[in-house]
C-alpha cells in the first residue's frame, strides 16, 4: 500500500454511540515521502551511534538502569503520575504517604520494563509477552482490578466522563483479538520490506488506536518501542526510550495521533515519531559523553586518592551509577561491611564533593550523587 492512500479505519455504530475500527496494518507499505525518508536516515545514524555506546561503554548496565528509570518516571507523568526521578531511588517508607501510590506505579514500570527485556530472550515480541508485561504493570496498583494481563472484555474509552463525551472512543472489544493480532503478525513479518522505524512508529499508533487494555496503554504502547529495537537488534541494549520526547510534546503526540484517525494522514505521524527518535538517541549520546567525562573526574581524580580504600570506594561508586542515593545502612549491607566502615566511606565521598547530605538530619540521613543524576535531569541540546 503507498502510504498516501493510507485509510486508518471506519467508525462502526454501536448501541448509543460510535467506535473507531482501525484497518490491519500486516501488508506491504511503500513510503515515498521525500521528508520522511530524510528523517528515517538521520534517526538511523543516531541510533547507531547510540548503540556503540551502549557495545564500547564497560560496566554499561550500570547506566541503562538509569535509563530505565529515568523512562519509568517520564511515561508515568504522560498519565497523570507525579514521581520524580530522585523520588524513584527513595525506599517506600522515605515518600510521603499520599505520594506513594504514584511511587508504586513507577516501580511496577521499572519491574515490568525489566521483565519484558528479560523474556525477549525467550519469547518473541508477540501478545503474549504483552500479556504478560501487562499483569505486572497494573500488579497491586490503581488498574488492579482492570483485567491485568488480559485484552479488555468491555468498552474502553479516551477522555470525557463518559462514552457520550469521549475525546476517543477505541473498536469494540469483540474485535480486540483479532486486531492485536494482525499487530503481531505486523511486527514479526520478515517477508515485508519495511524499515524498521517505520514498522515500529506505524505499530505504535496502532497499538494506542487499539487500546487493547482496560488500563495502562500509553506505558505498554511506548515499552513496546523499546522492546521491538532491542529484540530486532537494532540496539544492543535497551538505551533509547521516547517518553520523555512524548511528555515535553504532549500536546503535539496526541494530536499526531489523532490526525491520523481523523484525516488519514500517517505520514505526520511518522515524521513527529522520527523526529523524537532522532532527538532522543541524540540526547542519549550526549548523556553518555557527559558520563564518561564525569566518571573520568571521579574515578582518575578523587577515588584515587583514597590509597587502600579505593577498591572499596570503587565498587561504592559503581553501586551508585545505578542507584545515586544511598544511607549507611545501605551501603554497609551492599558492601558487606560494618557500619563505621560505611561511615567512613561516606564521609570520605562527601569530602571529595562526590556524595551529598540531602536531608539535613543528624540521623536517617540520605546521600545523593548529585552530579551524576543531573545528567539525567538535564535536557541536552
Amino acid at each position: 500500500m503507498d502510504i498516501n492512500q493510507y485509510k486508518s479505519g471506519t467508525y462502526k455504530k454501536q448501541y448509543n454511540y460510535k467506535s473507531f475500527s482501525p484497518d490491519p496494518i500486516n501488508h506491504a507499505w511503500l513510503v515515498n515521502d521525500s521528508k520522511v525518508s530524510q528523517l528515517l536516515s538521520e534517526a538511523d545514524r543516531k541510533l547507531g551511534e547510540l548503540n556503540a555506546f551502549s557495545i564500547l561503554i564497560p560496566d554499561v548496565d550500570f547506566f541503562i538502569r538509569m535509563h530505565i528509570t529515568k523512562e519509568a518516571t517520564q511515561s508515568s507523568k504522560i498519565e497523570g503520575t507525579q514521581t520524580t526521578i530522585e523520588e524513584a531511588f527513595q525506599s517506600e517508607e522515605q515518600i510521603n504517604p499520599e505520594k506513594r501510590d504514584d511511587w508504586k506505579e513507577v516501580h511496577n514500570y521499572i519491574d515490568a520494563m525489566n521483565y519484558a527485556i528479560a523474556q525477549l530472550d525467550k519469547l518473541p515480541l508477540s501478545n503474549r509477552l504483552f500479556k504478560q508485561t501487562h499483569k505486572r504493570l497494573l500488579q497491586g496498583v490503581r488498574g488492579k482490578h482492570k483485567l491485568p494481563g488480559e485484552f479488555r472484555s468491555s468498552q474502553n474509552w479516551i477522555g470525557g466522563a463518559s462514552l457520550n463525551d469521549a475525546v476517543y472512543i477505541p473498536p469494540h472489544h469483540d474485535e480486540v483479538s483479532d486486531l492485536m493480532s494482525d499487530l503481531e503478525k505486523f511486527l514479526n513479518n520478515t517477508e515485508l520490506e519495511v524499515p524498521h522505524l517505520i514498522r515500529v512508529g506505524i505499530a505504535h499508533y496502532q497499538f494506542e488506536s487499539i487500546h487493547p487494555f482496560l488500563d495502562g496503554n500509553g506505558r505498554l504502547g511506548r515499552l513496546m518501542i523499546t522492546l521491538y529495537l532491542v529484540s530486532n537488534n537494532i540496539l544492543h541494549k535497551p538505551s533509547l526510550y521516547l517518553s520523555d520526547f512524548f511528555e515535553r510534546n504532549r500536546n503535539y503526540y496526541y494530536d499526531n495521533l489523532t490526525t491520523v484517525r481523523t484525516k488519514n494522514n500517517l505520514i505526520q505521524w511518522l515524521k513527529f515519531f522520527l523526529v523524537g527518535v532522532k532527538e532522543t538517541a541524540q540526547n542519549s549520546i550526549e548523556t553518555f559523553n557527559a558520563i564518561i567525562k564525569l566518571r573520568q573526574e571521579v574515578e582518575e581524580k578523587k577515588i584515587i586518592q583514597m590509597g587502600k580504600r579505593a577498591p572499596l570506594a570503587k565498587e561504592l561508586l559503581n553501586y551508585l551509577y545505578s542507584k545515586p542515593l544511598v544511607d549507611t545502612n545501605e551501603v554497609a549491607k551492599v558492601l558487606k561491611v560494618n557500619i563505621a566502615t560505611s561511615h567512613r566511606l561516606i564521609d570520605e565521598f562527601e569530602r571529595l564533593d562526590i556524595l551529598k547530605e540531602k536531608t539535613g538530619y543528624k540521623r536517617n540521613r540520605v546521600f545523593i550523587f548529585e552530579k551524576y543524576l543531573d545528567l539525567f535531569q538535564t535536557r541536552h541540546k
